[in-house]
């Protein structure tokens, strides 16, 4: 090969591979082209968004809770303000020296510093964690203003929860404490140390309407997380008041007339409207005392109080209702046209079934009796003559129509239904059949039938005015309609005999309640009394021979005034013994304190700015 052909051929290789590495930077450069054209075109809206959040940080703003009334404008639950300092692990780049340097501003125990340390590690890095709470002013302006040394640690002005008059209320407020998982995952503002939802009472209930709206405030921040400046404001929506149907005074009353008694409750109805005006449950609580946290010690001596103190026993507590029921049980003789005001039965102080025998409480008998003079003297024999007749279909039915066995939806949440038993409930709950010795003792109120004191105050509204009352605890809005109670579907002439009983209970000779007459001149109450049984050893024997958990329960309905009803209350007493001794001047105390302070006859409050500022400004812990 001559020397010219190989310098062509060497050529022509130096070519291609010129050709090559200017294809091969081509590419690369074209490539790298795209990846620019891509990230500052393509997904421009992207990146910027991702520089916008670096710079920016947006910090939800929790919503002060809606305050809460009496029927008169008397603060229940308000708000408080705590001053707080928490850190935000995200924004720091070591917690140890944040969390050294705020110690030197304000105490920091060993305890706080490794709860901080253990949830930083835990829980998503941006969710704030408490440091202090409760700070003095001087503490909470020297915090902030070493802020600009102190990377991730921020303050706030946190609205706190507090009760008044607590004790008498909290069954029927409730409190609030700490979100679960559940709570967090529906509403991101739960997730803001600190923050409070609902638990029991109405807090629980009208969770949706105290919690409000969360507000959101929008800072550039440095590298650091330090806030540069405030950007935009949205601010938070407060919860909507609320004002109870609770008149707290006659609440009060009723708490202080049932501190000595171990356990009792009695409940208060506006008996045309349904309005619950007392709702009392003993023994109390102090909601104060769980809003921050119990340790849980402390949590379980009171959860597991042989009284159970936390239970509001006026909705939670079913009984056997005893006489009380016997109502229920004539207006179902009543309405079926198995019996007539006519129908007489003997007693002969006891009633003879198959191979059992029940017995009267009164046990040389009432003889003769009819519908009044049963109701009267509460004769157990005419009822259980009643109930053979009628069945416990129809028993359980007419219950149900006056408003036992239910649970009504007036945000009152955990309620317990009671039970007006059939023998279908009987094979569901038990597996097994129903006997007709149990249609007999169901008849005087006793063997599966349990109710609740609610129950029983919403029965005797029902029988006093003829009327479909339903509870409510909270006074509707200005703007909002409530419809008039439906008619019973019950002939009025039953009822009317039926409340002709209730009168001579209370009113006539030979009554079983004649302790419970009003001392107000001109009005009487109508009513009846209720001895349950809880145990057999109290057959016989006098309740001071047995043991407290031994004796009978006692419970008193009654309404008043009797010619043209307004109020209607029932008590329970557990353990009390005789309904006529101890449940039955219980009612007469509340009814008299009703009639005598009228609250129907006063106006609703509506609460006003002023005074939202009045409530929000009291100290915390404060008992009226």
């Amino acid at each position: 090969m001559s020397s010219s052909e190989h310098t062509s051929r060497r050529n022509r290789r130096f070519t291609r591979r010129v050709l090559m590495l200017g294809a091969g930077q081509l590419g690369l450069f074209g490539l790298l082209g795209w990846r620019l054209h891509q990230l500052q075109v393509l997904e421009a809206p992207k990146y910027t968004l991702l520089s916008e959040e670096n710079r920016i940080n947006m910090q939800l703003l929790a919503p002060p809770r809606g305050l809460i009334f009496d029927r008169f404008g008397k603060p229940v639950a308000s708000n408080t303000a705590s001053m707080r300092v928490f850190i935000v692990p995200e924004l720091t780049k070591d917690i140890d020296d944040s969390l050294r340097r705020l110690g030197a501003i304000i105490d920091i125990p060993e305890r706080v510093r490794a709860r901080v340390l253990r949830l930083a590690r835990r829980q998503t890095p941006y969710i704030p964690i408490v440091v202090g709470h409760n700070l003095s002013w001087e503490q909470f302006s020297q915090v902030n203003v070493f802020a600009p040394g102190l990377p991730g640690v921020q303050t706030d002005i946190l609205s706190v929860r507090q009760y008044h008059d607590a004790r008498d209320m909290a069954h029927i407020v409730g409190y609030v404490g700490a979100a679960n998982k559940t709570e967090i995952n529906e509403d991101p503002v739960t997730r803001l140390p600190g923050f409070r939802v609902g638990k029991s009472g109405v807090e629980l209930g009208f969770e949706s309407r105290l919690r409000g709206k969360a507000g959101v405030v929008k800072l550039e921040v440095d590298a650091t997380g330090h806030a540069i400046r405030k950007l935009e404001t949205v601010p938070s929506q407060p919860g909507r008041e609320l004002v109870l149907t609770i008149d707290q005074e006659i609440q009060h009353q009723a708490m202080e007339r049932l501190k000595d008694l171990r356990r009792a409750s009695i409940v208060a109805l506006d008996a045309r409207t349904g309005e619950v005006l007392v709702m009392a449950s003993t023994p109390s609580f102090d909601p104060n005392d769980i809003i921050d946290g119990l340790k849980m010690d402390q949590w379980a001596t009171m959860t597991e109080a042989r009284d159970d103190p936390l239970t509001n026993k006026a909705i939670r507590g079913q009984y056997p209702p005893g006489s009380t029921f016997k109502m229920v049980t004539a207006l179902a003789g009543l309405e079926s046209g198995e019996i007539t005001p006519r129908t007489k039965f003997h007693c002969n102080g006891g009633y003879a079934y198959s191979k059992a025998y029940f017995r009267c409480w009164k046990r040389r008998g009432h003889r003769t009796v009819q519908v009044r003079k049963a109701l009267k003297e509460s004769c157990d024999v005419f009822f259980y003559n009643v109930a053979e007749r009628v069945g416990i279909i129809r028993l359980s039915a007419m219950g149900r129509k006056l408003g036992l066995g239910q649970v009504y939806n007036f945000g009152m949440p955990l309620q317990k239904p009671g039970v007006m038993p059939t023998p279908g409930w009987k094979r569901a709950a038990l597996g097994k059949p129903w006997y007709g010795g149990e249609t007999i003792i169901a008849g005087i109120g006793q063997g599966f039938v349990l109710t609740t004191p609610l129950q029983l105050a919403v029965m005797t509204a029902r029988i006093a005015t003829g009327r479909e009352i339903v509870p409510r605890i909270v006074r509707p809005a200005t703007h909002e309609v409530v419809d008039e109670p439906k008619v019973l579907d019950i002939d009025p002439a039953n009822l009317e005999l039926v409340r002709e009983g209730m009168w001579a209970v209370v009113n006539e000779g030979g009554g079983t309640a004649r302790r419970a007459r009003i001392p107000v001149a001109g009005v009487e109450m109508a009513g009846k009394t209720g001895t349950s049984q809880v145990n057999t050893a109290s057959s016989g024997r006098k309740s001071s021979e047995l043991e407290w958990e031994q004796r009978d329960h006692a419970l008193f309905v009654g309404y008043a005034p009797a010619d043209n009803p307004r109020y209607a209350v029932a008590a329970i007493i557990e353990h009390g013994g005789s309904g006529s001794r101890a449940a039955a001047p219980v009612v007469r105390d509340i009814m008299t304190a009703l009639i005598e302070r009228d609250p129907l006859a006063r106006p609703a409050y509506v609460a006003s700015d002023a005074v939202r500022k009045t409530a929000a400004r009291k100290p915390r812990r404060e008992e009226g």
